[in-house]
């Protein structure tokens, strides 16, 4: 039999945190706790080791469970799997981050986080509404914090001992340089939408230049319209390489040095999502050349409410 390709179990060492992350990640933005728990334990024992979480999914004990299922079977150690969770917008106050964080980490039941990100740049008012809102329906933001008051609150998560490494997720180009300027402790990684649709090449250049692990969530443009997998350029290398369109926009994204996430609910498409292997580069240069779209699907980046998460949750 075949030796598996060596792209599925790639690893990006992180340049201003401990431990390094697996390219290939798993999203957890899963809507019912028990199908959560489920693709869960699917995606670990078919080789995910790095699994993307955040309060605002509300299923972080979900989760949890499933992990601690997995780990007390024996074959998977909780050293061997990276776990990120995410600071949602009504806990950007200094005094709320910690507080957040270890609620964070109990739900998960986990000893430490390898990583926690900013989930947006966005603070919303504070208190226990994820979503806060005034009377017209409008979100109520928090001009009482700024972004580099909640990093410096992260930082101090960094300083005790309590999470690997720290970063942002949502933001733009301009955004991100105002906090690698002000840190103490630059971000390891940021987690913004990326896929061949939205490549991201000037954040992703940014982020090389300053060792930031670039990690892109809506790999497979989150089967949104129009749908990057029907793609003629991607279905044409498909074709031609005997593989599906989703492993071939994995192994681009792993190959141009982002990790990326994934998240399905189906145990043959999660499959299917980890066993990507390498492309030659003429198919690497044709998606570049080939693809000339520049679709955001998520505007989760322009108002810090969430785009993908159900609406009646």
């Amino acid at each position: 039999m075949a030796a598996p390709d060596v792209l599925r179990f790639a690893k990006i060492p992180l340049a201003h945190g401990s431990g390094a992350m697996p390219a290939l990640g798993f999203g957890t933005l899963i809507a019912d706790p028990v199908t959560t728990r489920q693709a869960t334990k699917a995606a670990l024992e078919v080789g995910f080791r790095h699994f993307d979480c955040a309060e605002r999914y509300r299923n972080e004990q979900a989760v949890g469970d499933a992990m601690q299922d997995i780990f007390k079977m024996g074959a998977i150690r909780r050293q061997d799997v990276f776990i990120t969770t995410k600071l949602w917008n009504n806990n950007h106050r200094p005094e709320r981050v910690a507080p957040a964080f270890e609620a964070s980490r109990r739900r998960l039941q986990l000893d430490y986080i390898d990583c926690y990100l900013i989930h947006t740049p966005f603070a919303f008012r504070p208190g226990d509404e994820q979503e806060p809102k005034d009377e017209r329906g409008q979100i109520v933001y928090d001009s009482g914090v700024t972004l580099v008051d909640t990093w410096r609150a992260l930082e101090r998560l960094v300083d005790e001992g309590k999470c690997g490494a720290i970063g942002l997720s949502n933001v733009n180009l301009e955004k991100l340089r105002e906090i690698v300027d002000a840190a103490r402790i630059k971000p390891a990684v940021v987690e913004v939408e990326a896929h061949p649709y939205l490549p991201e090449w000037d954040l992703l250049d940014y982020c090389r230049k300053q060792g930031i692990v670039l990690l892109a969530f809506a790999a497979l443009g989150h089967a949104m319209e129009p749908r990057l997998l029907d793609d003629p350029a991607i279905v044409a290398i498909a074709r031609r390489l005997e593989r599906t369109p989703a492993q071939v926009a994995l192994a681009w994204a792993v190959q141009r040095g982002t990790a990326l996430l994934t998240t399905s609910v189906k145990p043959d498409r999660i499959r299917e999502n980890f066993e990507v292997s390498a492309l030659p580069e003429d198919a690497m240069q044709e998606i570049r050349t080939a693809i000339a779209a520049n679709i955001r699907f998520n505007s989760v980046v322009g108002t810090g409410v969430p785009g993908f998460i159900p609406r009646d949750r």
